[in-house]
């Protein structure tokens, strides 16, 4: 299983940084998670769009799906589409209003909405809590702390497995998804503080106690957002869990 950052920056993009957009590869299945601002560029620039296999989103806030949209003009409007020898419609994982979050985002207008509901590109599926299977992976969707619908993924493959937090805030359901995972990709948007408000995100310190609880092999994080440091992160989550990493657009991981 590979891992490939393709953004990494919280909230929003930062300067000369995608938003959260990631790859998880395996026996020929290209798996996008996350299409934030900013991430469908930094897909172009390494490999053809047409690759994706599929695609999951954690949520719909925009900085993991504005992207989605460009995509969709791809997939509709490219002058040499690969149809039929690549699938027209690429599936779409999310919460169960996806098809009419990302709809309202491409759509500019009642009339357009009237004529387009982007099935003819995407063919959407809710996320289930139940482990579901996506091309080899074996992934299991677990609802987190968040202002909106929002779910952290375990991706399983070949006796691997990677936990992704998505964004949240401190609750019990981290511990079980994370449990015994070979790498945590951790949200730590900001530093520890008393006045972080409740169920958005993680500080770096509750990410590095996350790892270390979990009992995960590798912690590596991401979603820092540009006007945080993201050496105090480091260094916060360092105290619990001393081997955590910052992710880096481009980075490469496999497990």
């Amino acid at each position: 299983m590979r891992l490939t950052i393709l953004g990494c920056s919280g909230s929003i993009p930062g300067p000369n940084a995608a938003a959260s957009g990631y790859l998880i590869e395996a026996d020929g299945f290209v798996l996008g998670l996350e299409l934030g601002n900013g991430t469908l560029a930094r897909l172009q620039a390494l490999r053809d769009p047409f690759d994706l296999d599929a695609l999951i989103l954690s949520h719909l806030h925009p900085d993991h799906c504005a992207d989605v949209s460009a995509l969709t003009v791809l997939r509709r409007y490219h002058p040499a589409l690969p149809y039929p020898a690549r699938p027209r419609r690429l599936p779409v994982y999310g919460p169960s209003d996806v098809r009419e979050r990302l709809t309202y985002a491409y759509a500019a207008n009642e009339d357009e909405r009237a004529t387009t509901d982007l099935t003819d590109v995407f063919a959407f599926e809710t996320l289930r809590c139940e482990p579901m299977k996506i091309g080899p992976f074996e992934v299991t969707a677990v609802p987190v702390d968040h202002p909106t619908p929002a779910f952290g993924l375990r991706f399983a493959h070949g006796g691997k497995t990677l936990a992704y937090t998505g964004d949240t805030g401190v609750c019990d359901n981290l511990t079980d998804l994370a449990g015994g995972a070979d790498v945590l990709l951790s949200e730590a948007s900001w530093t520890d503080s008393p006045d972080r408000p409740a169920g958005v995100h993680l500080s770096g310190k509750e990410a590095g106690e996350l790892g270390r609880k979990a009992g995960v092999g590798r912690l590596l994080l991401t979603h820092v957002a540009p006007w945080t440091d993201r050496d105090a992160v480091l260094a916060e989550a360092a105290v619990a869990f001393p081997a955590a990493e910052l992710v880096e657009q481009g980075a490469v991981y496999d497990l």
